[in-house]
């Protein structure tokens, strides 16, 4: 099933999306921190700092600032790698499984808002 959008459609769901998260009081994610925080949730682990750099096409500075910031709000950990000590492995939490989800309902939400 695919959904057809026009992109004044889109956007106007981008913006609902924005002010509900902003209305929301919830944690203030960076699009950069936002995209992170995805791919990790999204996409099959494991997930390293070299790994999201690459995908992401940025420095692993950059992702360690990101990752800083959203595991000061618990949304992820990250731990040694016990088979390479040199690699710096990035797990799921059960607070930022939650608040994907709960991102993910209020897409849909504000998508289900839409005029056609």
């Amino acid at each position: 099933m695919a959904i057809q959008l026009r992109p004044s459609q889109a956007l106007r769901l981008w913006q609902q999306t924005s002010l509900a998260e902003v209305r929301g009081q919830r944690p203030d994610l960076t699009e950069r921190q936002m995209a992170i925080l995805l791919t990790i949730y999204l996409d099959p682990p494991p997930h390293t700092v070299r790994g999201l750099a690459d995908r992401l096409g940025v420095t692993k500075p950059v992702i360690t600032r990101a990752l800083d910031t959203m595991g000061a709000m618990k949304l992820v950990s990250r731990h040694r790698d016990e088979r390479d000590r040199r690699n710096v492995l990035i797990k799921r939490t059960v607070e930022g499984a939650l608040f994907v989800e709960r991102f993910g309902d209020v897409v849909v939400a504000k998508a289900q808002e839409l005029p056609l």
